[in-house]
C-alpha cells in the first residue's frame, strides 16, 4: 500500500485534487490517502472542501491578515516539516502553481520524499508574469520526480527545460474532472437555491460572467478593464453583466467605482465553487484573467476572452476557445461586441474542441499510480 500525501491550500488547488483524492479513494488496499492543507486561501478553501464532502487530516489554517508571500513561504514550510515526520509519505502529491504548491515541493525535497506535480509544465516564458505563480512552477517542475501534464504543450515544456521525458505523462486536465464532478452534484441537489440567489439576473437576455483578479493587472491596465466593461453595459442594455468582486482593495476600489449604480451590471460578492459554476453554464460568453476559469468555460461550449497580457495556457488560444484580449479597453469592447453581434464568430469559437480534458484525468492518473 503507497502513502499518498496530498498538499494543497487554495480554492483552485481545492477543485484539481479532489477528484483525484476520490479517485484514490476508491483503491483502499491500494492507497493510503493523507490530506494536508496549508489554508492559504481560508474561506475559499473551506467552502470547496464542504461542497466536495473533504476533510482534511492536517491543516496549517497559515492564513493571517495582510500576510505576505514570505509569511506563507516560511510558515507553510515549517508546517510541513512535523506533518512530513508523522505520515511518512512514500509520494507527495502538489497542484498548480501557488506558494503552497512550491513549498509543498519543496519540503517533500528537504525530507528526500518523492514528489508529484500535477498540472506540470504551464508556462507563460516571463517569472513575472504571473507573479509568483511562473516561478512556483519552474522551481516545482525541477524538484518533483514525476509530471503530470495536461497537455502535450506541458509536456515539451519540460523537456526543453531538461526534464526527462520518462518522468512526464499526458494525462489532460482534473479541473475538467471537478467541473463534471461539480454539475453532477448540483443536479442532486436541485438548483431552487442558486435560481434564488441569482435572481437579480434576467436571464432570458444575454450573460457575461466577468472574473478579474490579477496582481500584474492593479492600476490602470484593471481601470481599462472595468471601463471596456461599462462602455459595454452602455451599448448592450439588452445584455447582462455578472462580475463576482475578489476581496483584494486593490480589486475592489476600482471595479465599484467606475461599475457601480449601473443597472444591467450586477457586482456580487466572491462566489463559491458551486455557484460559479452553475453560472458560469448559464453564461453566454466569460471575460477573464483566471486559469482554471480558461479551461472550464470552454468545457461547457463559452468563448473566453482572457483579460491578460500572455497565458500559461496557449492551447486553448490555438483551439479557439479562447482569445486573449490584454487590458486595452479598446480590443475588449470590440472583442465583445462581436461575439454578442456575430453568431458565426460565437459559433466558431463555442463549438471548437476543448483542448483541457474529457474528464477522465484522474483515472489515468490512477493507473500510473498502481504502475
Amino acid at each position: 500500500m503507497q502513502t499518498l500525501l496530498f498538499i494543497f491550500g487554495t480554492r483552485p488547488e481545492a477543485v484539481k485534487m479532489t477528484p483525484l483524492i476520490k479517485e484514490c479513494e476508491k483503491y483502499p488496499n491500494d492507497f493510503n490517502v493523507k490530506i494536508a492543507v496549508t489554508g492559504q486561501h481560508r474561506e475559499m478553501l473551506d467552502q470547496v472542501l464542504e461542497f466536495f464532502k473533504i476533510t482534511p487530516d492536517y491543516d496549517l489554517n497559515l492564513m493571517k491578515p495582510n500576510q505576505t508571500l514570505f509569511d506563507v513561504t516560511a510558515d507553510a514550510l515549517r508546517g510541513m516539516n512535523d506533518i512530513i515526520d508523522e505520515v511518512k509519505p512514500d509520494l507527495i502529491i502538489v497542484q498548480g502553481d501557488t506558494t503552497t504548491v512550491f513549498t509543498g515541493a519543496l519540503a517533500g525535497y528537504y525530507k528526500k520524499v518523492k514528489v508529484a506535480h500535477l498540472e506540470a509544465g504551464l508556462r507563460t516564458g516571463d517569472k513575472y508574469s504571473p507573479f509568483p505563480e511562473e516561478m512556483n512552477r519552474i522551481l516545482t517542475g525541477h524538484i518533483a520526480d514525476y509530471h503530470w501534464a495536461p497537455t502535450e504543450q506541458a509536456r515539451k515544456n519540460l523537456i526543453i527545460e531538461g526534464i526527462k521525458d520518462e518522468n512526464i505523462h499526458v494525462v489532460q486536465n482534473t479541473v475538467i474532472d471537478a467541473l463534471f464532478l461539480g454539475l453532477d452534484l448540483i443536479k442532486e441537489q436541485g438548483d431552487t437555491k442558486y435560481q434564488e440567489f441569482f435572481k437579480d439576473i434576467d436571464f432570458s437576455k444575454k450573460v457575461v460572467l466577468v472574473t478579474a483578479h490579477r496582481r500584474e493587472s492593479f492600476g490602470e491596465p484593471f481601470e481599462n478593464i472595468c471601463n471596456a466593461i461599462k462602455e459595454l453595459s452602455t451599448q448592450h442594455q439588452d445584455v447582462e453583466f455578472v462580475y463576482p468582486v475578489h476581496l483584494n482593495p486593490n480589486v475592489r476600489e476600482v471595479v465599484y467605482r467606475i461599475l457601480s449604480n449601473i443597472p444591467n451590471v450586477h457586482l456580487l460578492e466572491p462566489l463559491d465553487y458551486p455557484y460559479m459554476l452553475w453560472i458560469m453554464n448559464r453564461a453566454y460568453i466569460v471575460l477573464t484573467d483566471s486559469g482554471g476559469i480558461q479551461e472550464e468555460a470552454p468545457a461547457l461550449g463559452k468563448p473566453v476572452l482572457v483579460l491578460r497580457n500572455d497565458t500559461e495556457r496557449p492551447e486553448g488560444i490555438t483551439a479557439g476557445t479562447a482569445k486573449l484580449v490584454g487590458t486595452d479597453k479598446e480590443k475588449i469592447f470590440e472583442e465583445t461586441n462581436t461575439l454578442l453581434n456575430n453568431t458565426e464568430a460565437y459559433d466558431k469559437m463555442a463549438h471548437a474542441v476543448n483542448p483541457y480534458g474529457d474528464g477522465k484525468a484522474s483515472a489515468r492518473i490512477v493507473e500510473l499510480l498502481k504502475q
